[in-house]
């Protein structure tokens, strides 16, 4: 599973919306994200003077948006979903009736939101960045008690872009200690496109990362997040390495037994 992060990137231009999502899926993304907020909700800080509430106004969606990208996206067959803020935008987002949902980073200690999006969707995309063991614990917890349908734990480090020595993958394996019977996954912020191959060898099966079709698109996100042909690349090099893992047990394999039976003994043995 491939997650084209469009998130805000598009800044609000339908167009550009629906040009990410097309390169997308030309890019072997089977996923597209975005997401949802109301800027009125948005409290004062450091956003207000940077520019970035501009970038939330000007990106903010509403039903006829959503219903705009849904349409496109079923229209050209790759699913698109949407993470979430709040309690309130989750249940907006259920009543549009969308069976996926993402929990970021930084909504991992909203127990409430969590809860509802547990008990409400069929996948549960959960980001586990930003946060304390005993955080992590909490929510495996809750998702213990209530067992949601289909829910995928994704080791984040949200830092961005997120450099190479923060990057933290055995983290994967504490997590899947937490979260035995969930698939994981692997929300990337840096720019490598190997280490969601990398990823793999944790038993990571989806990735999410951040897309973009400029470079120079104003907002923070569009400078780190990879580019159609680096998406590519990334999702060939995550599933030559899903290849490379598959057990195929001790023994020596069909394709070697030219070299038992024909190789072996060869050369005389000259003591």
């Amino acid at each position: 599973m491939y997650i084209s992060e469009i998130g805000w990137n598009f800044m609000g231009d339908m167009d550009l919306a629906k040009d990410m999502v097309q390169q997308s899926k030309n890019s072997g993304a089977t996923l597209v994200k975005f997401q949802y907020w109301q800027e009125k909700y948005l409290k004062s800080g450091a956003w207000d003077d940077d520019g970035r509430r501009k970038i939330y106004t000007s990106a903010q969606l509403n039903e006829q948006k959503i219903n705009q990208i849904k349409s496109f996206s079923e229209q050209i067959d790759i699913p698109c979903f949407f993470s979430v803020f709040n309690t309130e935008d989750a249940k907006f987002i259920y009543n549009l009736d969308f069976k996926r949902i993402k929990i970021p980073s930084h909504e991992i200690a909203n127990l409430d939101m969590i809860k509802y999006c547990f008990e409400s969707f069929e996948e549960v995309y959960l980001s586990a960045g930003a946060c304390t063991e005993e955080e992590i614990e909490k929510v495996a917890n809750l998702s213990q008690k209530i067992n949601p349908k289909n829910l995928t734990v994704m080791h984040c480090v949200s830092c961005y872009p997120c450099e190479m020595s923060n990057v933290n993958l055995p983290r994967l394996i504490s997590l899947k200690k937490y979260f035995p019977n969930c698939k994981l996954g692997l929300s990337d912020h840096s720019q490598s496109t190997l280490v969601p191959a990398i990823a793999a060898a944790f038993g990571v099966e989806v990735i999410e990362k951040h897309f973009t079709t400029d470079h120079n698109l104003p907002g923070r996100d569009n400078k780190f997040a990879l580019l159609p042909e680096e998406f590519s690349q990334m999702v060939q090099n995550h599933k030559q390495a899903l290849l490379a893992l598959k057990d195929k047990g001790f023994n020596y394999q069909e394709c070697e037994a030219d070299t038992v039976n024909n190789y072996r003994g060869r050369w005389n043995n000259i003591t």
